[in-house]
């Protein structure tokens, strides 16, 4: 059995839910997102594509619904038992078999929760799902009940971040020789993710950004490759990922001479960054970093070159993004709290000069100042 962490680990995860379902008093969770699968189980695969469910009662026990692709999977990384399997054909509707399953279950009549809020459930699933369980127990949304118990980090969730940040700086270390007039974003991006497999790490749960010239402004991947020219901007978004616990960092790196405008730009946003490591403090709440962030690019009159949020919570995920909730934004009153693992990034896209800045890193929250997690300074790279 290919598990991550010991069986206690599992254990202790699962009181936690059945402590939230007690509360809650959900006879039953129905679980279709693959992190809190793999937060409860141990249970890795990108199968949750198709129709697959995880049903935890209000004992612990558990059952899981998925295809026949993925039996072998459940049974060499999780802590999974009982495994269920809906057949591939034609006119197949796996959410029948799941309130059969349900049935066999006892749960008839019960209150049932739905993790709807996933991209493991896909609105068309959503739809077949709601048909089935209209009429068979009483149905409440239960979105985010296993996503904020993943918000704090266990001790050995800790030590699978920091692990995940040593391979971030590793893939900067490895990205910092070719990032120069004439070098190639290929190279540059085949770098950075060469080092964190030889590192041991993984795939990240979505693509690094890269991206140069009028590109470094954006904030996604897209396809396309070029080479860098005597003064040019390289903004960098990625992400050390180890046992898919991600620690992200961006930076925009500098090739020749330091526009003003760079500079400008680069001192809002180290100002900006380090006010919000002030706010990451217990007592304060998500959005009190975001203002904090807020008010010190409106005092260098950027509020306009700004984004509406400015990081949010990381931890192990699965494709199509390695952003977790909450967010930095206006008005969120999650409060900060200890063990919890924040990214936190500056961007700043000055479209009327078509300059980029970016500054951001992963942190750890304690009962004080939060840890950032990467070895590296927040100095302006030029190289």
């Amino acid at each position: 059995m290919a598990l991550h962490f010991e069986r206690s680990e599992f254990d202790a995860r699962r009181d936690r839910l059945m402590i939230e379902m007690a509360e809650k008093k959900l006879d039953a969770i129905l679980l279709f997102a693959q992190e809190s699968m793999y937060w409860l189980t141990g249970y890795d695969t990108f199968g949750f594509c198709f129709f697959q469910c995880l049903a935890v009662k209000a004992d612990g026990s558990m059952v899981l619904l998925t295809r026949s692709a993925d039996l072998r999977q459940a049974r060499q990384t999780s802590i999974i038992d009982d495994i269920v399997l809906w057949t591939d054909r034609n006119g197949a509707n796996p959410a029948v078999d799941l309130r059969n399953l349900l049935n066999e279950l006892d749960l008839l009549g019960a209150r049932i929760g739905v993790e709807y809020d996933t991209h493991g459930l896909t609105a068309y699933n959503g739809r077949r799902l709601d048909e089935q369980l209209q009429t068979f127990g009483q149905i409440a949304d239960a979105s985010g009940i296993v996503g904020r118990l993943r918000l704090f980090k266990s001790p050995a969730e800790i030590a699978r971040a920091e692990k995940a940040a040593n391979l971030s700086d590793d893939a900067l270390d490895a990205a910092l020789p070719l990032i120069k007039q004439g070098g190639d974003e290929a190279l540059i991006l085949a770098a950075m993710q060469g080092a964190i497999f030889a590192g041991g790490g993984d795939y990240p749960a979505n693509e690094f950004i890269i991206g140069s010239g009028v590109d470094a402004l954006l904030c996604r991947y897209k396809s396309g490759r070029r080479k860098l020219t005597k003064n040019d901007q390289l903004t960098l978004e990625w992400a050390g990922v180890f046992n898919h616990y991600h620690a992200p960092m961006m930076r925009t790196v500098l090739t020749g001479k330091v526009s003003k405008r760079h500079q400008e730009l680069f001192d809002a946003a180290r100002a900006a960054l380090l006010a919000v490591e002030k706010a990451m403090t217990p007592g304060n709440s998500f959005g009190d970093v975001f203002d904090a962030h807020a008010r010190t690019m409106e005092a260098h009159g950027l509020t306009k070159h700004r984004l509406n949020a400015c990081g949010y919570s990381v931890g192990a995920r699965f494709t199509p993004s390695w952003m977790d909730m909450p967010m930095f934004y206006q008005g969120n009153p999650e409060p900060i709290a200890p063990n919890m693992t924040l990214f936190a990034h500056m961007i700043i896209m000055d479209s009327d000069t078509e300059t980029a800045m970016t500054l951001g890193r992963t942190y750890l929250t304690t009962e004080s100042q939060p840890k950032p997690l990467s070895r590296h300074d927040l100095d302006l790279i030029v190289q």
